[in-house]
């Protein structure tokens, strides 16, 4: 193994709960989100090469990330089976726990690609620099969408 494929690979494995986070947001059903982040990180390795160091490893994943879940949305989608019945059953908390998280996930589906795109990255954490980076608007032009998203999130976690 190079080490350039050791440090990607490293890498990924750093920041996988990123990658899943973002397949979760662009994709309901566990098959599709696999089938996403396997994308995402074929499209990380094949841009990684490319990756300078201007920016944090981060906010160019992201980068790919997202882009990547949007323009997978282009592709048919293949039809499988629910498998639901053969999972075990969760714990109360675990169920109450997963319930507001689906909600939240629900709600944010519901947005538009780009809407998507800034709530992800805010809550993930990154400050308004790096989401206006990566999404290329200005902070002020940010924070008014963020707002809005924001809005629009709790009115449809009340409908």
């Amino acid at each position: 193994m190079s080490v350039s494929e050791e440090e990607f690979l490293n890498t990924i494995f750093e920041h996988q709960a990123l990658i899943h986070k973002v397949c979760h947001l662009y994709r309901d059903r566990k098959e599709d989100r696999e089938d996403l982040f396997q994308e995402i990180t074929y499209q990380l390795w094949k841009s990684y090469p490319k990756f300078e160091g201007r920016s944090k490893i981060t906010t160019w994943m992201y980068r790919i990330c997202l882009n990547t879940a949007i323009a997978s949305f282009r592709k048919p989608e293949i039809k499988t089976t629910d498998v639901s019945d053969f999972l075990e059953p969760l714990s109360e908390a675990e169920e109450e726990g997963n319930f507001q998280k689906e909600q939240l996930f629900s709600a944010i589906r519901k947005l538009d690609d780009a809407e998507k795109a800034i709530i992800t990255l805010y809550l993930e954490g990154l400050d308004h620099t790096e989401i206006s980076q990566i999404i290329g608007v200005t902070k002020n032009n940010l924070s008014v969408r963020l707002n809005r998203i924001k809005n629009k999130i709790r009115i449809l976690l009340n409908t």
